[in-house]
């Protein structure tokens, strides 16, 4: 079966601020000859300390920079090759929901002007032509992650951590899209939040058949949420396997480093994480509205 996303030998390298004169300036190499797949309605983990490239390798994905080698391709098109009209329209396909809620929302916009925004990648297409088409769609991606139509008047303020976050989530359901790609985004949430929103996150995937691509520090949010799971290490993969395998019976020194590193994480949210269907006991504070 042809894998959705395909990940062939990216590197990533970037150039930084020379330090004398006379010297060439010093490179740091993010990533380094990654390679993996990802089919059509499974979640794929990323976990590595910060600095060992999942963000870099999050934003070549999303083809929001370029790599220095490799490619990426989605649905067989590689991402980097497209002419920046066609890397536009296929951006429907794929969306990003990033780590903070704060900071990825316009506190000036309204939740209909955020949740919306992705809409104009199908510019022309007739359905999201009208102004009231949008207002529908963006009252169904709401009432998708537990919010109401009657949000979209309201502006990011008025809601808390976990609801932002419904919101960013929202924003990138609208087009329909795959792929998401996750970047840490329940690490700036409370914990009892964090397991509200992982629950979202496999209701939406159930629903509309989904794929992930889960980038996080959390070992046990990825062993609750993902079907495979690859650790990075200095931008170079050096394990992968089923959460099952990987935290169960670790091969590398650095997954072990990582496992001793979460104290107690087996009576944390990985203690409700198997198996895959089970469910993490949302916060009642944190209304599902």
């Amino acid at each position: 079966m042809t894998a959705m996303l395909e990940v062939r030998a990216l590197s990533q390298r970037y150039r930084l601020p020379r330090q004398r004169l006379l010297q060439p300036a010093p490179h740091v190499q993010a990533l380094d000859d990654v390679s993996f797949s990802l089919h059509a309605g499974r979640s794929l983990g990323v976990v590595g300390e910060s600095g060992s490239g999942k963000s870099t390798l999050a934003r070549l994905v999303m083809a929001l920079e370029r790599p220095s080698a490799g490619q990426v391709l989605f649905e067989g098109r590689d991402l980097h090759a497209l002419a920046a009209d066609e890397l536009r329209a296929a951006r429907a396909q794929f969306q990003m929901v990033f780590q903070d809620p704060v900071a990825s929302l316009d506190p000036r916009r309204s939740v209909l002007q955020t949740v919306a925004e992705p809409l104009a990648l199908l510019r022309g297409k007739a359905h999201v032509a009208s102004a009231a088409r949008r207002r529908e769609l963006a009252a169904e991606a709401l009432d998708a992650v537990g919010l109401h139509a009657g949000d979209l008047a309201r502006y990011p303020h008025e809601f808390s951590g976990g609801q932002r976050q419904r919101i960013a989530i929202a924003r990138a359901l609208i087009t329909r899209p795959k792929l998401i790609v996750a970047d840490e985004p329940v690490s700036a949430l409370d914990v009892s939040v964090q397991a509200q929103v992982l629950n979202l996150l496999q209701d939406l995937q159930a629903a509309f058949g989904l794929s992930y691509l889960f980038i996080s520090h959390d070992l046990a949010v990825v062993d609750h949420l993902c079907d495979e799971v690859l650790v990075l290490q200095r931008g170079r993969i050096v394990e992968r396997g089923s959460p099952e395998a990987l935290f169960s019976a670790p091969q590398h020194p650095y997954t072990r480093q990582l496992l001793q590193a979460v104290p107690g994480m087996s009576t944390n949210l990985a203690a409700q994480s198997r198996p895959h269907a089970a469910r993490l006991s949302p916060d009642p504070t944190e209304p599902h509205r």
